[in-house]
Formats: C-alpha cells, sequence, structure tokens
C-alpha cells in the first residue's frame, strides 16, 4: 500500500509541475507545415528576458511519443564519452569499408563528422560498447522519453521501443544548455559545441535532424544575449527523402517569426 501511495503521490506532483506551464496553442503556425504539404508538430520554449513562454502546434502530437531516430546522437554521445567508449573529439573511427547509402558516411570520422554527416554506423558501434542495461540506466537518469534501450535491428533509437516526444526533446535540451545533465560538464560542453549549425554576431544556432524513413524531427535551440529559445519539431514524412528538408526549413521559418532567428 506504502508503494502504491507513493506512486500516486509521484503522478499528482508531476501533473502540478506539468499544469504549471501554460502553454499556448498556436493554429496560426499550421501554414509552415501546409506550405510545404506535411503533418506534424513543433514546440516551442522561449525563455528570453528571464521568462517562459511555451507554444505548440497539435499540442496533442507534441506529448505524444515517437522514435527519436538520429536526434538521440546527442544523448548518445554523451553516453559515449561519459562510459570512455569515446575518448574525445578527435578520436579517429575508422571505416570498415563498407558502402552504405550517404557518400559522407564512408570514410573515417570522429565525433564531430559522425554529429555532422548523422553517420549510423558510428552510434551503431558505440551502442555495441554500451550494454544495454547501462543505457538505460542513462535514460532513466536524464529522463529520456520511455528510456527503453531494447529492440530494433539497427538500433534501438531507431527502430527499436526507445520513444519520445516533442515536449520532452525540450525538456531535455534546457538541461543541456544548463549543463544539469547528469554528465561531466566537460562532456556536455563538447557535445553542445559538435552541434552548432550556424552563427552570427549575437547568436548561435545549434541542432540536430532525425528520420526513420516515416517520421521526421528537428530539435534544438538559439542561444542569444538575453536567454534562449527552444524547439522540437517532429513531422510525417510519407515522401521519404524529399520530405526531410522541409524539417529544419519549418523550424527556422517559426523561428525566424518570433524574432528567435535573424
Amino acid at each position: 500500500m506504502r508503494i502504491f501511495l507513493t506512486g500516486i503521490t509521484l503522478f499528482i506532483l508531476i501533473v502540478s509541475i506539468c499544469s504549471a506551464e501554460e502553454v499556448t496553442e498556436r493554429p496560426d503556425w499550421k501554414h509552415f507545415f501546409d506550405e510545404v504539404n506535411v503533418t506534424g508538430t513543433i514546440v516551442i520554449s522561449d525563455e528570453r528576458q528571464n521568462a517562459r513562454k511555451i507554444w505548440t502546434l497539435d499540442g496533442e502530437r507534441s506529448g505524444r511519443r515517437f522514435i527519436p531516430a538520429s536526434t538521440f546522437k546527442i544523448p548518445h554521445a554523451l553516453m559515449a564519452l561519459e562510459t570512455g567508449v569515446v575518448r574525445d573529439e578527435f578520436q579517429v573511427f575508422k571505416w570498415d569499408k563498407t558502402r552504405r547509402m550517404f557518400e559522407a558516411w564512408n570514410q573515417d570520422q570522429n565525433l564531430r563528422s559522425s554529429m555532422r554527416h548523422s553517420a549510423v554506423w558510428v552510434y551503431q558501434n558505440f551502442a555495441k560498447e554500451i550494454p544495454e542495461g547501462k543505457a538505460a540506466e542513462y535514460l532513466r537518469n536524464i529522463h529520456y522519453g520511455n528510456a527503453d534501450a531494447s529492440g530494433g535491428n539497427d538500433g534501438y533509437w531507431l527502430d527499436g521501443n526507445l520513444k519520445i516526444s516533442a515536449r520532452e526533446q525540450i525538456s531535455f535540451l534546457r538541461k543541456l544548455y544548463r549543463n544539469e545533465l547528469p554528465f561531466q560538464q566537460a562532456h556536455q560542453r563538447l557535445v553542445k559545441d559538435i552541434i552548432i549549425l550556424e552563427a552570427g554576431r549575437d547568436w548561435i544556432l545549434r541542432g540536430k535532424t532525425g528520420s526513420n524513413g516515416s517520421l521526421g524531427w528537428w530539435v534544438g535551440w538559439v542561444e542569444r544575449p538575453d536567454g534562449a529559445v527552444f524547439a522540437a519539431l517532429n513531422i510525417d514524412t510519407p515522401h521519404g527523402m524529399d520530405d526531410l528538408p522541409k524539417r529544419e526549413a519549418i523550424a527556422r521559418s517559426i523561428l525566424k517569426s518570433i524574432e528567435a532567428l535573424p
């Protein structure tokens, strides 16, 4: 009975915390998706000027969990660094001479290039060296989706049982931005550095895409002098590769519409 009551108390606490954050629906953002003929959701957490405004398109979908695909390379890199599977950003991972679908994958990689090119085989090798139980422990500690590091022929984050929602992606990114994850601060800083996409005089854009064939992700944030703006988007990709450029394009358009990007 004590365990049951504790569970009920925890559930009420979680609901209370979530309810404290007011989320505003933005149906006007639908046109960004309609213009490129895709269906999806986005969550924006604007934390500029010491305030937090949370907006979403399709609140129901934003709370639904999907396979994280290559957005998982962000926590996966942290896990690899923390376990010593990866020493630093300069360690070379030798290509096994197997020809893969993207030419950029068919070469030696390091941590930075494997993130930039989203080289799946590098992270599949990480998974071989980080036992499933250890990976699940890390996932539970960082509250990453359902924290299920099991299943899948290509990887538990690609076609296995790991699932995460757009809202949970935002929560994870916030902690990484503030170096609040249970990893060494140096490792968090390194991973943040290797996901930089673009920078201007007073802003930095960091992010990562992901796709499993039927779903596409873009997650990241913009850093500005007055605070950060976080974004997590997922879309259905019925047209496969043709739909993939739309992920970042939609995210950038919405970030520009709220003046987070120039």
